[in-house]
Formats: C-alpha cells, sequence, structure tokens
C-alpha cells in the first residue's frame, strides 16, 4: 500500500505530464499543418506526410486527454513515438535528405520543430513511466 501522500503527488504529476504531452503534440501538430499551408504541400511525399502528422498529433493528444488510466501508457508510447519519428525525420531531412527532399536549419519554424519534438518525446515517455506505476499503484 502507498501513502496517500504519494498517491496524490504521482497523480499530480500525472496530470501534469498528461496535459504537457497532450499541448507538445498540438504544438507538433501546429506547426506541420502552418508549413503544410505555406507550401509544404507542393513536396511529394513530405507534403503529405506533414498532413498525416498533423492529424496523429491532434489524435494523440486526445487520446492523452481521454484514455483512462489503463490505457494512458499505450497512449503515451505512441505519442512518445510521434514525436521521435518527426524529431527523426527533420534530422534525416537536414542532414542526409528525405525522400528527395533537403531540410535547411534556417527553414520557418526548423528550431521549434527541433524543441517540440524533443521535449514531447522525454515529457511522453515520463508519462509512460508514471502512468505504468500509477496503475500498478491501484
Amino acid at each position: 500500500m502507498t501513502a496517500p501522500a504519494t498517491r496524490r503527488s504521482s497523480g499530480t504529476a500525472l496530470g501534469i505530464l498528461r496535459i504537457l504531452g497532450a499541448l507538445l503534440l498540438l504544438a507538433l501538430a501546429g506547426i506541420h499543418f502552418y508549413l503544410w499551408r505555406q507550401g509544404y504541400h507542393h513536396i511529394e511525399v513530405i507534403g503529405p506526410a506533414f498532413l498525416v502528422d498533423t492529424v496523429l498529433g491532434v489524435g494523440g493528444a486526445l487520446l492523452i486527454l481521454a484514455s483512462p488510466l489503463r490505457w494512458l501508457p499505450i497512449a503515451a508510447v505512441l505519442g512518445a513515438l510521434l514525436c521521435l519519428g518527426t524529431l527523426g525525420g527533420l534530422l534525416a531531412a537536414t542532414t542526409v535528405g528525405l525522400f528527395g527532399f533537403a531540410e535547411s536549419m534556417q527553414a520557418q519554424l526548423w528550431w521549434e520543430s527541433l524543441v517540440v519534438e524533443a521535449v514531447g518525446f522525454v515529457v511522453l515517455a515520463a508519462l509512460v513511466v508514471v502512468a505504468a506505476r500509477r496503475r500498478r499503484q491501484g
């Protein structure tokens, strides 16, 4: 049995991580949708991928907010993987190119994307741990 204060603090951490994770997924979606509208929609493969990122980011945020505790670790893993995948795509496009497209660190919202995706991964990975621990506490 865990002490009530410990359960309360893990519940607070869970709530904060849930909200931060959802906000970061919405930021990821917002950045990709904005860039898609600014001209990325004309780029083969990359344009549709940005639109998919938008949909998955919004859906992921809703899933993080609405999932019951028993499903929250899975939702958080999916969100963390989305962040990691988009971060990998950004870094690949910047370094070696991706699907014939090369990005530059001077591109619009490049740094913001990097931060949102990296921090999103860390927050959602932490949410996986906290939610799984809280679920075990019952």
